[in-house]
């Protein structure tokens, strides 16, 4: 009984070490049932020096032996990272790869696309003149396309705020505003100066919470780079704002992700991985708290395909999914592993010196299945990737569409593809630069995925005729409204499901945003208000009360006393945009201001101030 006994246990114990294996690895076979991704990918030829392996599909107690050795760089030891799901691991070497070399990984995975759990990729080295795809500005034709703006706007005025003379936001222009039928929230976009426009001096640009008047309710002036996507996203549970912020170039950047709470105090910086940087075309959190994002990565390419040089550069157009917790990659896919350089529709330089800007990503977001969509610009195309792998599963438009589908129904230049709620893709057709449409247009399409056809569903036009050479975006709101952003041109609109405009608004001439939302945002800045008071004459005196990102003010009372310390109230007003002023009968010399909400509940005190004469 006790040898059975034994021998039963011994049994278990192994049953329980072979479960941490893959499948394959059990069975002492090179292949399994059970696929295990990795990024980069098998066969990619354009990977970082500095990239990390990622490993997705297997447990990170099953991950076994990984040895890796470069052509030219030799053995790379390095370290196992889990990523916070529990679904993969991070190799991490502890060196950099050679540039242009081969890399060969041994495994005792299944792994996809290898061969008894080997596989190879191929770095390619980062060009020393960094980006510079849209260095050379375009013709003039081609410009106005892409920059010029209609209709009357804004001239570009400097808003000046007495309590915060530090804050001078672009001026924005409400043309209409139902008061019926508009989904609740504010307006969420990141107003910057447009390439060859001439600004007012003064004029400021950042991310900026605006209401359904035009008037700020917060605003930061962010000198370091320029902000794009502006928005709110959850993280953690939480909701938090969201913008891409850094070094923007004509139609690329290279930045990163800013998270920040409901007080406006920084959550978490995101950062591309394997020694990229993101460009500012998306800035999306998925459920999962990772981070989908884009990079455009210059790399050495034979160009003869498309009449450049053979020893040319292209701009391989790479898709990132961020592990937020720790900053691991999860997921790679990388354009050139997979779409010709003959794709593409763009006239863009093909030379030795500026890098052929093919694909132009500039959105990627998670489909009903978990797989992704993303949009390429310059291809006119929609594809969709299965995460697992990064395979291709269908493209739709451009020179090889998977669907069968009306020219009606094919985007050009497009922007911000998404699954709306009933189905549909929701597409920014810019049809813009060159021009395709006399307009740009909101274009939901139909798609059968079984009988692999594609149709009109319906689509929106702005009624001042836009044309939006780059940028826009589409967002689909809870009471089945639809907002969008007309990227250059930079209008916002609300319309309803019928296509009925709700909302129409505009930055200041020499403006755009590049994508506009409306949210629900609940802010409460771990900063006092703010005031300036100023003598009028005789026994008067001007108060001016704001509080930068406060969205539940709704009256202001004033403070007056002979003391700082010492004060009571002489007046109570409601609140009047950014900056509510308020003329106040008191000689007292020190003023004060306190914000209420809703309830007359007091939500924050600012710092006793001596007033100023007049003058």
């Amino acid at each position: 009984m006790k040898v059975r006994s034994a021998v039963l246990a011994l049994a278990a114990a192994l049953i329980a070490a072979l479960a941490l294996l893959p499948s394959h690895a059990a069975s002492g076979q090179g292949t399994g049932p059970a696929p295990v991704g990795v990024f980069p990918a098998a066969g990619v030829t354009t990977a970082s020096p500095r990239t990390e392996l990622s490993f997705r599909g297997v447990a990170p107690a099953a991950l076994g032996t990984i040895t890796v050795t470069g052509s030219e760089s030799g053995a790379h030891p390095g370290r196992v990272v889990a990523h916070s799901d529990g679904k993969g691991a991070s190799f991490v070497p502890a060196k950099p790869f050679a540039g242009s070399e081969t890399v060969t990984v041994q495994t005792v995975l299944n792994v996809v696309g290898g061969t008894n759990g080997a596989y190879t990729f191929q770095t390619a080295p980062r060009p020393k003149e960094g980006l510079g795809s849209g260095g050379t500005p375009p013709p003039r034709s081609l410009a106005q396309q892409l920059f010029g703006q209609r209709g009357k706007a804004p001239r570009g005025s400097v808003p000046t705020y007495r309590s915060r003379p530090d804050l001078r936001p672009p001026e924005i222009d409400v043309t209409r505003h139902s008061r019926k039928g508009v989904a609740p929230g504010y307006l969420f976009v990141s107003p910057k100066k447009v390439f060859g426009a001439k600004n007012r001096p003064g004029l400021q640009s950042g991310p900026m919470i605006l209401d359904n008047g035009g008037e700020p309710v917060w605003f930061a002036n962010l000198t370091d780079g320029n902000v794009n996507d502006f928005r709110v996203q959850r993280y953690q549970g939480k909701p938090v704002l969201t913008w891409w912020q850094g070094r923007q170039v004509l139609g690329t950047g290279e930045g990163q992700v800013q998270i920040v709470d409901t007080e406006y105090d920084a959550v978490k910086t995101v950062k591309a991985g394997n020694g990229y940087q993101f460009d500012f075309h998306e800035a999306y959190i998925t459920p999962r708290n990772t981070y989908l994002g884009i990079v455009y990565s210059p790399v050495p390419w034979d160009l003869t395909a498309v009449g450049g040089p053979k020893n040319g550069r292209a701009v391989d157009g790479v898709v990132q999914e961020i592990d937020i917790a720790t900053g691991r990659v999860l997921f790679e896919w990388h354009s050139l592993q997979h779409i010709p350089i003959t794709d593409g529709y763009g006239r863009h330089p093909v030379s030795r010196t500026q890098p052929y800007d093919y694909f132009h990503l500039n959105s990627v977001r998670e489909d009903e299945d978990g797989n992704l969509l993303i949009s390429a610009r310059d291809t006119h195309a929609i594809y969709k990737l299965e995460r697992a792998t990064g395979q291709t599963m269908w493209r739709l438009g451009g020179k090889r569409s998977s669907f069968a589908m009306p020219r009606s129904a094919r985007p050009a230049w497009q922007h911000d593809v998404q699954r709306d709620p009933d189905g549909t893709l929701r597409i920014f057709d810019n049809s813009a630069a060159p021009r395709v449409r006399a307009q740009s247009r909101i274009l939901w399409l139909k798609v059968d995925e079984t009988k692999m056809t594609a149709s009109v569903a319906r689509q929106f036009e702005h009624p001042d005729d836009l044309s939006s050479g780059t940028q826009g975006n589409a967002q689909a709101l809870s009471n089945g409204n639809t907002f969008i952003g007309w990227g250059s041109q930079g209008y916002f609109t609300e319309i309803t499901k019928s296509g009925r405009v709700l909302f129409d608004a505009r930055v200041a001439r020499g403006n755009d945003t590049y994508r506009a939302y409306r949210s629900v945002w609940s802010g409460m800045p771990d900063e006092r208000p703010a005031l300036a008071a100023q003598r009028r004459g005789g026994d008067r005196t001007a108060v001016y009360a704001s509080w930068n990102g406060a969205t539940e003010v709704r009256r202001w009372q004033v403070l007056a006393g002979s003391r700082a310390s010492k004060l009571s109230r002489v007046a109570s007003v409601p609140r009047d945009g950014f900056e509510t002023a308020i003329s106040v009968k008191t000689t007292a010399p020190y003023i004060a201001v306190r914000a209420l909400d809703r309830n007359g509940k007091v939500l924050g005190t600012s710092a006793a101030e001596r007033a100023r004469s007049a003058g």
